[in-house]
Order: C-alpha cells, then sequence, then structure tokens
C-alpha cells in the first residue's frame, strides 16, 4: 500500500472552507480512480496547517492519478492561502483498535535516519510502540508511513478524542526519545490534528 500526502500551511480562517472543498469535491473524484483506497484530512485550525492524504494499492496507480489530481490541490491551496507540499509514501504499518471518526484526533512525528536505520525502526515500532499505545486510554489506531531511499518517515497515532491524545504526551515522548536514542533516529517535528475527514480505508499491515 502506498499514500501521498499533500501539507498546507494556509489561513486559519479558510480551514472549513478547505474541508468542505476536499470532502464534497476532491474525495468523490479520488474515490473513481483505480486503486483509489481512500482519503483523510487531518487540521491545525490554530495555525491553518492541513494535511490530506491519499492511499493507494499500489505505486503505480498512485503514480497514474498524478495528473489528474493536480488542478484539485491547486484549486484546494488557493482556498487555503498556501503553497502545497506533496509526499510520497510505502505504508509499512497500519494497525486499528477503532475505526476512525471525523473529531478524533491525531499526533503526528516525522523522522529521519539513514536508510539503514529503517527496518530497526519498524522493528521498533511494531513490538515497542503498538504495545505501548494499545494500552493507553482512547487509544484508537497508528501507522507508519516512510520513504525507504530518504530515510524519511511519518508516524500518526489517533486518539478518541483530545483529552485522550493529551494524556498521551508524556509516554509518547519517551517513546520518542528511547527510539532517538536506541536507533539513531532524528525527530524532525511533532505536531497534534483534528481529524476532519476519515475516509482512508487502508487494511490492517502490521
Amino acid at each position: 500500500m502506498h499514500a501521498r500526502s499533500t501539507t498546507i500551511n494556509g489561513d486559519s480562517g479558510a480551514i472549513e472552507a478547505g474541508i468542505a472543498y476536499v470532502r464534497d469535491e476532491v474525495m468523490p473524484m479520488l474515490v473513481q480512480m483505480p486503486g483509489c483506497v481512500g482519503l483523510s484530512m487531518m487540521v491545525d485550525r490554530a495555525d491553518g496547517r492541513s494535511i490530506a492524504t491519499t492511499s493507494w494499492s499500489s505505486y503505480d496507480a498512485m503514480v497514474a492519478s498524478a495528473a489528474n489530481v493536480s488542478s484539485a490541490r491547486a484549486k484546494a491551496a488557493e482556498i487555503m492561502g498556501g503553497t502545497p507540499v506533496v509526499d510520497m509514501w510505502e505504508i509499512a504499518v497500519m494497525h486499528r483498535e477503532h475505526d476512525a471518526h471525523e473529531g478524533s484526533w491525531c499526533r503526528a512525528t516525522w523522522l529521519e535516519m539513514t536508510p539503514d536505520k529503517m527496518d530497526p525502526l519498524l522493528d521498533y515500532y511494531r513490538t515497542r510502540v503498538l504495545t505501548t499505545l494499545e494500552d493507553m486510554h482512547g487509544f484508537c489506531s497508528a501507522s507508519m508511513m516512510i520513504d525507504r531511499a530518504s530515510g524519511r518517515a511519518c508516524s500518526t497515532a489517533r486518539f478518541a478524542d483530545h483529552d485522550a491524545l493529551m494524556a498521551s504526551a508524556a509516554a509518547a515522548r519517551e517513546l520518542r526519545d528511547t527510539g532517538a536514542e536506541d536507533i539513531g533516529l532524528r525527530i524532525v517535528d511533532v505536531n497534534a490534528f483534528e481529524l476532519a475527514i476519515a475516509h482512508l480505508r487502508v487494511p490492517e499491515h502490521v
């Protein structure tokens, strides 16, 4: 499974219009494309940052769709007042305890490492991170998306509500610090987002 994410750092006052456009215009178009599995959109209403992620059954399907979505991406960026940044990923891990729903909250963590550390990262994520998350109150799902060639990765943990997300912060920080020390990861960014659109229908993959 593969994914393409589009990040827009835009106008906080335009978030609702951006969500409406992606939900009502972009998503119906995407789900008709061969190989498209679904779409999700996370938003930070305070600073205007949004991340829309589409999932694809194969790398070829994801690449083949690029030309058809470029105009929709440009319009979304215009609506939200920002410049889109596009990343392509392999979905290495997807685990769900509960189905996603709008209004749940996510913690996204971006990582960098040398490419040879990717397999140790995935081992650590499966054996340590997931088992710890499963014991946390309000935990719903977790995923790890990677770019093996560059050594970049993005982990997203989803919780039922904002309170549950905040309650998990200290344990999540300890997991990050341990991974950074034991594996040699560099933590690039950590951010909390509201899940505004929840239709990323990626099957379980651990």
